[in-house]
């Protein structure tokens, strides 16, 4: 999570800092699960978001790419189920446009690098159970039966550190 962008790839990886990275995590947050996939727009956003270390993938020129959060302590434990050495990884969101460019697998490492140099042990992820697949090739396990959140089908699943 250097910040300094892929020799082979236009954006950069960071960690979210300050009101104008917040506002463009919201932002793609918004094009993807509330325009595309009719999220309601009152349950996107969340008591969880002020506390969450969110990360924003960036295009050289500014444009935001996608983002994620990852959930600590009690919040990532009210998530998980599991005990605050797991951590939460939520809400990642890459725009239309930047798909198939490697964006969602820099935020999950960027997301995973975050929740290593926090001392966790594990990452947990509510998986939208059409993406199963790219979340077991990055080396998430599935667990649990599959549930129904936001109106989208889900599956539990969790990668140790």
């Amino acid at each position: 999570m250097s910040g300094r962008p892929s020799p082979s790839l236009p954006y950069v990886v960071r960690v979210a800092e300050g009101p104008a990275d917040r506002e463009a995590c919201f932002a793609v947050r918004k094009e993807v699960f509330v325009g595309e996939q009719g999220v309601p727009e009152g349950i996107e956003y969340d008591a969880y978001d002020p506390g969450a270390v969110h990360v924003l993938a960036v295009r050289e020129d500014g444009v935001p790419l996608g983002t994620g959060r990852l959930l600590l302590g009690e919040a990532a434990v009210a998530q998980t189920g599991a005990d605050a050495s797991v951590g939460s990884l939520g809400r990642l969101a890459v725009a239309a446009h930047a798909r198939g460019l490697g964006v969602g697998v820099a935020l999950v490492r960027a997301i995973e690098d975050a929740a290593r140099a926090r001392g966790l042990a594990a990452v947990d992820l509510h998986a939208q159970t059409h993406a199963l697949g790219f979340y077991e090739r990055l080396g998430y396990e599935a667990y649990g039966p599959e549930y129904v959140e936001a109106g989208i089908p889900h599956q539990g699943m969790r990668r140790s550190l």
